[in-house]
């Protein structure tokens, strides 16, 4: 099992490690300008193209929102944990009607079990490569919408404590016996943040005479956000080893600036990186990365998988 303590002196993992409040500030501010500013966009340019420019944009803002709770789950934004509970909650999970608590408990099961079956989310990965019509099946629902429609079934249900908690594709019931109203009441308190962040989105865009603006939200959280996870979870953990080794069952893909604002934002592409150091901030991934570089972990073996399209093309057969 590859340890930083194998690769990086105790005085550099603790330096990699420090949270600074202002940079982690700034990745929640520059997501969210990014997110006003699709919207602004085309209020002021009401046209088809510019729309769906717009949905593919938000649609990578809204995995980087997703990106950040990931961030905040790991207490990886700020050097307080409360600070990145409350923002981690409110500012990046409830606006994509997601649960930090409950994702930070899944999640962190992932990196205890990454590389074995025991991984709850290696129903993601575990078919590849699959053939080029079985991606083009996946990637059609994905793009006209079915493929949203059905993780909203399943936040729903989740909430409804009818199947655990989980963001893979492997659906398990939740067998706590509980009477419909209580269902209903455990379902509504779940609800109560995402319907209000969502809420606030809606009155936005009312207030300056455009309630359709909160459309293109829906769409994006529907089509491309759907999308851009897959593409992620494939370059990250498709077609690696079954080993526990985080060299050996996590990829760093490269990314260009058009990854970064659809798969791969605040440097999420540096994959293995975070799995060798999970709480390392985002920001510091980059640094981690040419570190290891000099280290000669690449040259040795570590997963480098080149762009996202090679790694897609190398996942069918």
């Amino acid at each position: 099992m590859t340890r930083p303590t194998d690769i990086l002196s105790p005085a550099e993992i603790k330096l990699f490690n420090k949270k600074q409040a202002l940079f982690g500030a700034w990745d929640v501010f520059v997501t969210w300008a990014m997110i006003f500013g699709c919207f602004a966009l085309v209020y002021l340019v009401p046209t088809w193209w510019m729309a769906v420019i717009a949905i593919l944009l938000l649609g990578g803002r809204q995995l980087a929102l997703n990106i950040l709770m990931h961030d905040a789950a790991h207490d990886a934004i700020f050097p307080s944990k409360k600070m990145n509970r409350f923002v981690g909650q409110w500012l990046c999970a409830y606006p994509v009607l997601q649960d930090l608590e409950r994702y930070r408990d899944h999640h962190l099961r992932h990196h205890r079990f990454a590389g074995s079956e025991k991984d709850p989310d290696v129903s993601l990965v575990k078919d590849f490569p699959i053939t080029k019509a079985s991606m083009i099946r996946k990637f059609f629902r994905d793009i006209i919408g079915i493929t949203g429609w059905k993780r909203l079934y399943g936040i729903l249900l989740m909430n409804l404590g009818y199947v655990k908690y989980t963001v893979a594709a492997e659906v398990i019931k939740d067998n706590t016996p509980r009477r419909f109203f209580d269902r209903l009441v455990l379902a509504g308190r779940r609800f109560v943040g995402p319907v209000f962040c969502n809420a606030l989105l809606f009155a936005g865009a009312m207030l300056v005479g455009a309630p359709w603006l909160y459309g293109l939200w829906v769409i994006a959280y529907l089509t491309s956000f759907s999308v851009f996870i897959r593409v992620r979870s494939i370059a990250e953990h498709a077609m690696t080893e079954m080993d526990l080794d985080p060299v050996k069952n996590t990829r760093t893909t490269k990314a260009d600036w058009l990854a970064r604002v659809t798969v791969a934002p605040h440097h999420v592409n540096y994959h293995l990186e975070h799995h060798l150091m999970m709480s390392v901030p985002s920001y510091k991934l980059k640094a981690l990365h040419h570190r290891l570089r000099q280290q000669g972990l690449y040259d040795e073996k570590a997963l480098y998988g080149g762009s996202y399209w090679s790694i897609l093309k190398s996942s069918t057969r």
